[in-house]
């Protein structure tokens, strides 16, 4: 069962990254296991040939995977990407794309998670990642 709900993490967003706003992305949905967030279409995501670029997708699977991270274990600000493996399998189209991310590998210290991409309306996928976090001690726990 999520710790966190859509409306809880929005909140953990503002308050601990008032700098992306509501423009980039948006967390459609928080399920048992996985999370679906969107990345909204904007001209700057775009690179020379009219696709979403490399690193806009980079982000959207980063964050994705922190998003599914925190609704399973709570707000960890401190939680942090220790890996990112990508792979692009298609040219993504100049619309908005959405991202579900499943957790494959819930630890005390460590996190792993695929990410799937997709362009809105299409059901072919144009990237995958895997992701790993880093999850700081709790309090009162050594390492």
């Amino acid at each position: 069962m999520p710790k966190m709900t859509v409306a809880e993490l929005e909140a953990f967003y503002v308050t601990h990254f008032p700098q992306l706003g509501s423009n980039h992305f948006k967390i459609e949905e928080v399920a048992d296991g996985g999370v679906r967030v969107r990345l909204r279409y904007r001209d700057l995501h775009l690179r020379p040939g009219g696709t979403i670029s490399g690193p806009a997708l980079m982000a959207l699977a980063d964050s994705a995977m922190y998003s599914l991270l925190l609704a399973m274990i709570g707000p960890v600000a401190l939680a942090v990407t220790t890996n990112l493996n990508i792979n692009f399998l298609r040219k993504p189209a100049p619309v908005d794309v959405i991202a579900k991310a499943e957790m494959l590998k819930l630890g005390q210290r460590l996190a792993v998670g695929s990410v799937t991409m997709f362009s809105d309306g299409d059901d072919e996928p144009v990237a995958h990642a895997t992701v790993t976090y880093s999850i700081p001690p709790r309090k009162g726990k050594e390492g």
